[in-house]
């Protein structure tokens, strides 16, 4: 009997040096060096378990042993705090670091700029097409209540809600300004301004300009004069779709709303999504005695005080289009 226990004491032992030992090997396994090549992106989706989230990363090349995973996420108390999400994985990361960057929820953060000038209907589209987002988009915003600028988000992030919060942050952003606003502007009311500062986004793509176009168009409201505005006729024919050809004379006789030769004071409402910049200016416009403006072919635009004036930089603008 002395014999067996002898015996049992051995195999005891011999199998506790192999537990150690596959608990070293497997130890060392978990935190070594994984086959990922180079960084790669995988989506772990919302209920994923453990065996799932193992499978997913083994078919992105991640780890190289599921089983090893689940039982590294078992053993070091991770299993159960594992986040849904997108997550980027560097090269060669281990499986040990893998799970490490699942539990902390170091999701990729993804990014969509909405530019300023674009209209509610463009920005929908721009939405629609966004890859990570989910969900759909019932109705296009009114025009002028979105502000541009980008928007981080996530994976499967709602499309609807991410509209909703360009929604606030040009409800913040206008009420903030408003607050700030010079005195003695011809308009009365935030949305006034966005109706001005939407014209003044789509006349100028020059940072340096937008104060002195804004200043032209106040000038001209104080006097009674029509704004006289190319892009309002072009909105006015083909809405926030945009119009794909030049303006004709015929165009600036057109009779809409939006057609401000033809209209006084203001259109209706913007003809686009004004960014912060444009918004400013309108708010603080820069004082001048310029009553006109039109482009001079560099990009920029040549302003003048008098009508006289005025005429001689159409022909000049003319003779460089010819």
């Amino acid at each position: 009997m002395g014999r067996w226990l002898l015996r049992l004491a051995s195999l005891a032992t011999s199998f506790l040096v192999v537990a150690g030992l596959a608990a070293v090997w497997g130890w060392s396994a978990f935190r070594a060096p994984g086959p990922l090549a180079e960084p790669a992106n995988v989506v772990i989706p919302r209920g994923a378990g453990l065996e799932s989230i193992g499978r997913r990363l083994a078919e992105a090349g991640v780890i190289a042993d599921t089983t090893l995973f689940a039982i590294g996420a078992q053993v070091t108390g991770k299993a159960r705090g594992l986040k849904a999400g997108e997550y980027r994985f560097p090269a060669a990361v281990s499986a040990f670091a893998a799970l490490g960057i699942i539990e902390r929820g170091e999701t990729v953060v993804r990014r969509v700029t909405i530019a300023e000038g674009l209209t509610g209907s463009q920005a929908v589209a721009l939405l629609a097409t966004t890859d990570g987002l989910d969900g759909t988009i019932g109705e296009v915003p009114p025009e002028g209540s979105l502000l541009p600028e980008t928007y981080h988000f996530s994976w499967g992030d709602d499309r609807a809600a991410l509209l909703q919060r360009m929604q606030h942050s040009m409800d913040d952003a206008i009420a903030r300004l408003w607050e700030q606003r010079a005195e003695g502007l011809p308009f009365d009311t935030p949305a006034e301004a966005v109706i001005l500062a939407s014209i003044v986004e789509r006349e100028t793509g020059v940072a340096e300009e937008r104060g002195l176009v804004a200043g032209v168009f106040v000038n001209r409201l104080k006097r009674g004069m029509r704004l006289q505005s190319d892009p309002t006729v072009a909105y006015g024919i083909a809405g926030g779709e945009g119009l794909d050809r030049p303006l004709t004379r015929a165009d600036l006789r057109e009779d809409t709303p939006y057609n401000t030769y033809v209209i006084a004071g203001l259109p209706p409402g913007p003809i686009c999504n004004p960014g912060l910049a444009s918004l400013q200016a309108v708010l603080q416009p820069t004082d001048t005695e310029y009553l006109y403006f039109v482009a001079d072919g560099s990009g920029g635009h040549a302003f003048a005080k008098t009508l006289a004036e005025h005429n001689r930089n159409v022909v000049k603008w003319r003779r460089l289009q010819r």
